[in-house]
C-alpha cells in the first residue's frame, strides 16, 4: 500500500512539474506574479477532457492545451502592457474570466473519462507492468519541457525574455520590446501549465471546474522548495531543482496523509510548507551571523 502511494507521488511530483516549470518561467525568470495559472490549469483539463468525450483522439486532445493556455497568457499579457493593468490584477482577471470560459467548454461542473481512451490508456497498451506506463509518459513529458527550457533560454529571444525580468529599463535602451517578452513568456508559462491540466485530468480520471483553485500555490512551492533543497545557480540546475521540488512536495503530501491529517488540509500544508521554505535561508543566515558573532 505505501509502496503504491510513493510511486503515485512520484508520478504526480512529475506530471505537476510541467506546470512548475511554467510558473517557473513568470516567477523567477519574468519576475512576474501572475495568477492566470489558477484559470489555466483547469481550462487544459476542460479542453482535453472535452475532446477526448466526444471522440478525438486522444494524442490530439492532450496537445491541444498548449494552444488554448498560451491564449490565456496571451490576454493576461494584452491586459498588463497594452491596458496597463498591475500583473497581479491582470492574471486575476483572467483567471476569473476562465472560470466561466471552463464551464462553457466542459457544459457542466466536472467531466469523467474511467471508461475513455486517453494517452495513458493507449500507452498502458504497450504491454508494460502497471505501475511504469504513467510515471514513464511523465517522466519524459518533464524531461522535454526541462530541455526545451534549458535550451529556449539560451537563445537570442530567451536571453531577452531573461533580461526583461532581470532588468527592463536596460534591455529597452537597447531596443528590445520588452512588452512583446512579457506577453511571449506568459504565453509559453500558461501552455505548460495547461498542458499540464489536460495531463492531469487524464491521469486522475476526471475534469473539473475547480481543480484549478489553489494550482498557483503548489506551482510556487515545487519552485521554492527546489531551489531551497537543490539551490539554483543556473538556468539548468533550476530545471532541475524545480522538477526535483515538484516530486519532494508531493512526497511532503503524501507523508502527511499517511500520518493522518485529512485531504481537507492539504490547502494548510501547502501553505506551511512554502512558509518553511521561504523562511529556511533567512533562519540559516541569522544562524549563520549568531554563529560568527558568537566565535569572534
Amino acid at each position: 500500500m505505501k509502496v503504491g502511494f510513493l510511486i503515485a507521488s512520484v508520478e504526480q511530483g512529475f506530471v505537476y512539474a510541467v506546470m512548475a516549470l511554467g510558473v517557473y518561467l513568470t516567477f523567477r525568470i519574468l519576475d512576474f506574479p501572475d495568477l492566470t495559472v489558477d484559470g489555466s490549469f483547469p481550462l487544459g483539463a476542460a479542453i482535453a477532457a472535452k475532446m477526448i468525450v466526444n471522440g478525438s483522439s486522444p494524442l490530439i486532445s492532450t496537445f491541444m492545451p498548449l494552444i488554448f493556455g498560451a491564449l490565456a497568457g496571451i490576454i493576461t499579457g494584452l491586459l498588463h502592457t497594452k491596458g496597463k493593468i498591475t500583473g497581479l490584477l491582470a492574471g486575476i482577471l483572467t483567471m476569473i474570466a476562465l472560470y466561466s470560459i471552463n464551464l462553457r467548454i466542459m457544459d457542466k461542473p466536472n467531466i469523467p473519462l474511467l471508461r475513455e481512451e486517453t494517452i495513458i490508456t493507449m500507452v498502458s497498451g504497450l504491454g508494460l507492468p502497471k505501475w511504469l506506463p504513467s510515471l514513464a509518459l511523465f517522466v519524459v513529458f518533464a524531461l522535454i519541457i526541462k530541455l526545451f527550457l534549458d535550451w529556449f533560454l539560451f537563445t537570442e529571444i530567451g536571453l531577452a525574455i531573461r533580461a526583461t525580468g532581470d532588468n527592463p529599463h536596460m534591455i529597452r535602451s537597447l531596443g528590445a520590446n520588452t512588452d512583446n517578452m512579457k506577453i511571449l513568456g506568459l504565453a509559453i508559462s500558461n501552455a505548460l501549465v495547461a498542458f499540464s491540466g489536460g495531463l492531469v485530468a487524464q491521469y486522475q480520471g476526471f475534469a473539473d471546474v475547480g481543480m484549478g483553485i489553489g494550482m498557483i500555490i503548489a506551482g510556487l512551492a515545487a519552485v521554492i522548495i527546489g531551489e531551497v533543497v537543490f539551490g539554483a545557480g543556473g538556468i539548468k540546475r533550476a530545471t532541475i531543482a524545480v522538477v526535483g521540488g515538484s516530486i519532494l512536495y508531493r512526497l511532503a503530501i503524501a507523508a502527511a496523509l499517511l500520518s493522518g491529517l485529512r485531504p481537507s488540509d492539504l490547502k494548510l500544508i501547502t501553505a506551511l510548507l512554502v512558509v518553511f521554505a521561504l523562511s529556511t535561508p533567512r533562519v540559516k543566515a541569522l544562524l549563520s551571523q549568531n554563529k560568527t558573532a558568537v566565535d569572534g
